[in-house]
């Protein structure tokens, strides 16, 4: 095919949630924006665990704002409505969004598509090349074969920050000691009575659970269930399924804890029909294609976000989102699935813009799991409605370092949390704009 060779003003890596909200920000401001995502399909976590809930969309219930409300709203709008608001069963969760998997992926393409978008599937960023402290290209492959993409800007939203990492940028993987939060492998079940089903007290099943793992028919990792009533009548979620130990950089340990956790879906599955009251004439649907990962790559940015700052709710000066989520840590080693709260009741802390930016590539950000975080801190700011507002808050930091002609570490934070306002992001710190 010959050299091939695109130019683009940002090049955003990765299609999860941040990256459609990095690339929807830049879109919409005029410029020219290269959208990169490996698989097939849209969403991050949602393409890989689909059905799963939109977490932490509500900061001591109200929304956080921005894309995430628009995008919402445009589900919820519809006849019937694909998307509403409910209470999270999990303890210190607050109200999510639960929506038509379907229907919420096919809408985001469209508001990448009225953004203006070039959305590029199957294909992956493969190496940066550096010229001084700037990134200059990155080659990129797609089935047809090797291309190269110039950009003014990257933005990193790929979930592991590979080109970030090759680029040069100190990270950490897992927490001190280099341990993961576990993988899942999520399924729905169709045709439950959630009435029989949800009718026991514990929300966690685990009368049901330590039975089956004393029987050998559930893994000891199941002794709580997470099941959510999905969105549709007699959908049931099932969050359940965690595999410790998988690094999610290496693809051939992805594709074994893939197998491995679809064996232990089956399985949960045929427990459910087979013991839990409501299950009985309910089938399973929508098998995560691939493990969803939570956790690898931390990067290290101009200021490292901790635990610390949490309890303290702190509301930075240059914050570009609001959350209140609890301290979510899912099974590392041999340590329990916790849902502790980060802040006290009542209050909520912001991630500032500096966690999304590096020390010295200029034209390069990131946004989503990969940002500059302790693991305290990072347990509680991964939920997907964040990583929505952080991809936004990195693409309308492109447009204002392009406008400007400066790099990503001398944009305005002033003029930024200003714009991310000025779009519907609420709770931030823009004097004329207090809420006191």
């Amino acid at each position: 095919m010959g050299n091939r060779t695109e130019q683009t003003d940002v090049l955003v890596i990765g299609g999860g949630t941040a990256g459609f909200g990095a690339a929807i920000a830049a879109g919409r401001q005029g410029l020219r924006v290269t959208l990169l995502e490996a698989t097939s399909k849209i969403g991050g976590v949602m393409a890989f665990c689909p059905g799963m809930p939109w977490g932490g969309a509500y900061p001591m219930d109200r929304i956080i704002g921005g894309l995430i409300e628009e995008l919402t709203e445009r589900l919820a709008s519809m006849d019937p409505p694909a998307a509403e608001k409910r209470a999270c069963t999990l303890e210190n969760f607050g109200p999510e969004i639960v929506y038509d998997h379907d229907i919420a992926t096919s809408t985001m393409f469209e508001m990448l598509e009225e953004a203006g978008v070039r959305i590029r599937l199957g294909t992956i960023a493969i190496q940066p090349h550096l010229e001084g402290y700037s990134i200059s290209a990155v080659e990129c492959c797609d089935r047809i074969g090797p291309f190269t993409i110039k950009p003014r800007i990257v933005i990193d939203c790929s979930g592991d920050g590979d080109i970030s990492a090759k680029a040069g940028v100190p990270h950490v993987l897992g927490d001190a000691t280099g341990n993961m939060m576990a993988v899942t492998v999520s399924f729905f079940m169709i045709g439950v009575d959630r009435a029989r089903a949800f009718a026991d007290p514990d929300p966690y099943f685990q009368k049901y659970a330590a039975q089956g793992i004393a029987d050998g028919r559930l893994h000891a990792d199941l002794a709580k269930l997470y099941l959510m009533s999905g969105f549709h009548d007699g959908a049931v979620f099932c969050n359940s399924v965690h595999v410790r130990g998988v690094d999610g950089t290496d693809p051939v340990a992805v594709a074994s804890a893939t197998q491995e956790g679809r064996r232990r879906c089956h399985q949960l599955a045929q427990f459910l029909r087979s013991d839990v009251p409501g299950f009985e004439d309910a089938h399973m649907s929508m098998l995560s294609p691939s493990v969803g990962v939570r956790e690898t790559r931390k990067l290290q940015g101009m200021y490292r976000l901790t635990g610390e700052d949490l309890l303290r709710a702190t509301k930075f000066a240059d914050g570009i989102v609001a959350c209140d989520n609890p301290v979510d840590d899912v099974m590392r080693a041999e340590g329990d699935m916790t849902h502790d709260a980060a802040i006290e009741n009542g209050q909520y802390y912001t991630i500032p813009f500096r966690s999304l930016v590096p020390e010295t590539i200029s034209n390069l950000m990131f946004a989503g799991r990969i940002l500059s975080a302790d693991p305290v801190a990072f347990a509680s700011v991964r939920g997907m409605p964040q990583c929505m507002a952080m991809g936004q808050a990195t693409g309308t930091a492109a447009v204002l370092s392009v406008r400007f002609d400066v790099p990503v570490q001398d944009v305005s934070t002033g003029l930024l949390v200003e714009e991310l306002s000025r779009q519907g992001i609420n709770r931030l710190a823009v004097p004329s704009l207090s809420e006191g």
